[in-house]
């Protein structure tokens, strides 16, 4: 969340002030957007990846607070659990060559934090779900050493007031309990930010949202938890479940939940902040001194601090962000749909896919969500974590009959929203060198079916064979995917299997 939030117990009147707190936010956010007082278009987007603390021996590190002592740059941060760093890369224009530019700060900046964490017998590895996890690793006392987890932790479990409750039903299925939110810090992912005015804002959350399911189908990474083969993409139902505030009976009776992929489509990022203060309760309700309205009616440019804090507590898949930048108010969308890994290459391959996409779709005449369902793109996301690469996609026909039609994700992407992409980032001004090297990652993934997940799950079933348990085919899956994450190469070029062991003599 950013905020420096301090530990501390709430009484009741606590919770109507910061209730009565937001509501003067939110007044203050409408009036800001009426007298049109947000930044002119700058195209800038912003990149965060969370990143896992990995041994020699493929098991996670407990050393984030060690290792970011040794790397002393504010680029890099700590995250929910202690085998867990965040990667922030600056703003850039989106233009030119800007992927190969992000390429090649990422690259910079990963490599020197694997040596200083190779200096503690560690290292970084981007994948989605760590394979190694046990569910030991995700308790409580492995939490960061920051108040505001221990606090969200604190308030999460009091809201919920039980035990939280995994199960997740894939190749095989996973049951277990957890009396803390430990288990989110599994999901690492890629968050990808759009500063956007707001009478573009609604066209670019609500393409952001119908291309959700596709970014899962090409970019999983993530099938497996605990020892067990789930979803290609298990980060969204267990990022659900271990922050889940509703016990059954709450959940039955339709109160949503906290990690939410919406239900409709949206005219106004108002609608966002809205929702949020509508639905759910507030998790840390700590007031700022400051009246927005006042500082608006000086002719100053409010924090909205309550508003952010809240949000920051909702856990959308395209969630609206309210900033200030320079004593200038802005928007953006924040994509965190997509797991972390396997390469920069392809990470970058992913961001490319999406500028470019979002861009199109939200300059289209008949915009895709006015043509599908809103449940229809729910559901893409559902079935594309589900089965990945492999998913299939409801999507408005083509021509001029209407209606919708499933078809492969595979071939969805090929043969209409790759040409999409390209129009896109050409809107963006960026290069056709850029553009194709990255677009063709994503085409490339397409036409030999493989992502991180089906390389995962495929690697580990050759391990089997060989005779290895769970255990060892999934801490040497974890470890040749080190290996080849480091070389770099994307990931629809590494051999499946494990390395032939070397004969001596």
């Amino acid at each position: 969340m950013g905020e420096k939030v301090v530990a501390g117990q709430f009484d009741l009147s606590d919770r109507q002030r910061y209730r009565d707190k937001l509501r003067t936010c939110l007044t203050g956010l409408e009036r800001l957007l009426a007298e049109r007082r947000f930044d002119r278009p700058k195209n800038l987007m912003g990149l965060e990846i969370e990143l896992n603390l990995v041994g020699t021996d493929g098991m996670p590190r407990m050393l984030n607070g060690e290792v970011l002592e040794r790397i002393a740059s504010r680029d890099f941060q700590t995250e929910l659990a202690m085998f867990n760093l965040e990667v922030n890369i600056a703003p850039h224009r989106l233009g030119g060559r800007v992927f190969d530019r992000l390429a090649e700060e990422l690259r910079t900046s990963l490599a020197y934090a694997d040596r200083k964490a190779g200096e503690l017998d560690a290292g970084i590895v981007m994948i989605g779900i760590l394979p190694t996890l046990d569910r030991d690793d995700l308790i409580s006392s492995n939490l960061s050493d920051v108040d505001r987890y221990t606090l969200l932790n604190d308030q999460i479990v009091a809201a919920r007031g039980e035990d939280f409750v995994l199960d997740i039903d894939g190749v095989e299925r996973l049951t277990c309990t957890s009396k803390s939110i430990a288990p989110e810090a599994a999901c690492t992912s890629v968050q990808l930010h759009l500063q956007v005015t707001p009478g573009r804002f609604a066209d670019v959350w609500n393409a952001a949202q119908a291309v959700a399911g596709v970014q899962i189908a090409v970019g999983a990474n993530s099938p497996f938890l605990f020892g067990r083969e789930l979803w290609r993409e298990s980060r969204p139902p267990l990022f659900q479940q271990s922050t889940d505030t509703r016990p059954p009976e709450l959940q039955a009776q339709g109160v949503r939940p906290r990690t939410w992929f919406g239900e409709r489509w949206i005219s106004s990022a108002y609608d966002l902040f809205e929702e949020n203060l509508r639905y759910f309760p507030a998790l840390l309700p700590i007031c700022d001194d400051e009246d927005p309205l006042k500082v608006l009616d000086e002719g100053g440019v409010p924090s909205l601090a309550e508003l952010v804090l809240h949000n920051g507590t909702v856990y959308r898949w395209n969630r609206p962000v309210y900033d200030i930048a320079d004593g200038v108010p802005h928007l953006r969308v924040e994509n965190r749909v997509l797991p972390a890994g396997p390469t920069i290459t392809d990470v970058i391959a992913n961001a490319a896919f999406y500028y470019g996409l979002v861009r199109a779709l939200a300059e289209e005449s008949r915009p895709v969500w006015t043509r599908m369902p809103f449940e229809a793109a729910a559901a893409n996301f559902d079935a594309a974590c589900r089965h990945g690469i492999d998913a299939r996609m409801t999507w408005p026909r083509r021509g001029r009959y209407g209606g919708t039609v499933e078809v492969d994700a595979v071939s969805l992407v090929r043969d209409e929203l790759l040409p999409l992409a390209e129009t896109g980032l050409a809107a963006w001004g960026v290069e056709p060198a850029d553009r194709d090297q990255y677009l063709g990652v994503i085409e490339e993934r397409c036409r030999r079916r493989v992502n991180g997940a089906s390389w995962q799950a495929a690697t580990f079933h050759r391990a089997l064979e060989t005779g290895l348990s769970r255990e060892a085919a999934l801490a040497a899956t974890t470890r040749r995917y080190g290996e080849l994450m480091r070389q770099g190469e994307p990931v629809h070029t590494w051999p499946v299997g494990l390395p032939e062991p070397v004969r001596l003599g």
